[in-house]
């Protein structure tokens, strides 16, 4: 299981942006000669903070490679976080968080006496949607009120189209962070992002038009067998057209057609985000239908490997406090 966030091409995305990164990949030369047969791997990325401070990071890692391990697998996992523990200390970093995809990684590195942290980059819960059921079948199990709006939508004459225009998706975006109170990045990051179509990923810009109108808009990134619903906004003047609505379901009939086996709407959590969690779980099904469209997933969660004992109390003292 390999995540999008742990290719080299996003490692290079981060570094586009300001970041300091490395990539931990142990492991002999491959005997076919193409780089490392690797036995741990992990795009690590560095993060300011307050006080001049900053932490490593490694989004949906590390990724181990059982089947290449040969010196012993506690040798192996000490070694990586021996290497974690230098390039923290030579940064002046405060600590290292890494939020892995799966249980048995966890639990490998868990046992070393590592902190769980409540705070999480990446969103632990998600909803992924199977492509490769029919529409109809898509449309059967997904719930009434999503289907319903679906169909709003379509009575409201909402067009859907691929797009390059960044400002009509910056302005919806803009309207969207202030009114549900989340954070944004900048501009130039989706700038940059939008531009990351090289090797092993794809990023599109999607709008959905009413009367030639942008009223919504996403940013979706494929990766292997999945698309990715990384960003979305939407003009909430224009709620009544279910524009939204009508963007998913051309998102998932286009995958579908171009051979793609998951959608993965990227991030659920009923308390920070009521009202989006309510939309993606519309899309899983009603529990009376039987088995709905998509299933929910769950990540292990996040963890840290305090380098810094006292800046480590003074971060996580101001995320209480604030």
């Amino acid at each position: 299981m390999k995540s999008f966030l742990q290719t080299t091409e996003w490692l290079k995305f981060q570094e586009s942006i300001g970041h300091k990164t490395w990539q931990f990949n142990d492991g002999p030369p491959s005997p076919e000669g193409y780089g490392r047969a690797s036995k741990i791997r992990a795009n690590i990325i560095q993060h300011k903070v307050a006080f001049g401070k900053n932490y490593l990071y490694i989004p949906h890692g590390p990724e181990i490679f059982f089947d290449t391990l040969s010196g012993g697998l506690k040798n192996e996992i000490d070694n990586f976080l021996n290497y974690l523990k230098k390039l923290a200390k030579e940064n002046k970093s405060i600590f290292v968080k890494f939020e892995p995809l799966t249980d048995v990684v966890t639990e490998l590195v868990f046992r070393k006496g590592i902190k769980k942290s409540k705070k999480h980059i990446q969103p632990q819960k998600t909803v992924i949607i199977n492509l490769s059921l029919f529409e109809e079948d898509l449309l059967s199990r997904m719930h009434h009120k999503t289907r319903y709006n679906i169909k709003v939508a379509e009575r409201s004459q909402v067009k859907i189209e691929d797009s390059n225009d960044l400002n009509a998706f910056w302005e919806l975006l803009k309207k969207t962070s202030k009114r549900d109170q989340f954070y944004s990045h900048n501009k130039e990051y989706y700038k940059k992002l939008l531009a990351l179509n090289n090797g092993e990923l794809k990023v599109d810009l999607v709008l959905a038009y009413c009367n030639g109108k942008p009223v919504a808009g996403a940013i979706i990134l494929c990766y292997g067998d999945t698309g990715y619903y990384l960003h979305g906004a939407s003009d909430y003047s224009h709620r009544q057209l279910m524009a939204p609505y009508a963007l998913h379901w051309e998102n998932i009939k286009y995958l579908k057609q171009k051979g793609f086996k998951y959608y993965d709407l990227w991030g659920i959590d009923a308390q920070r985000w009521p009202g989006v969690t309510r939309f993606k779980l519309g899309w899983l099904g009603s529990p009376k239908q039987g088995e709905g469209g998509g299933r929910l997933v769950e990540y292990p969660g996040s963890f840290d490997i305090p380098v810094s004992k006292f800046w480590y109390f003074v971060y996580n003292l101001k995320n209480k406090i604030f």
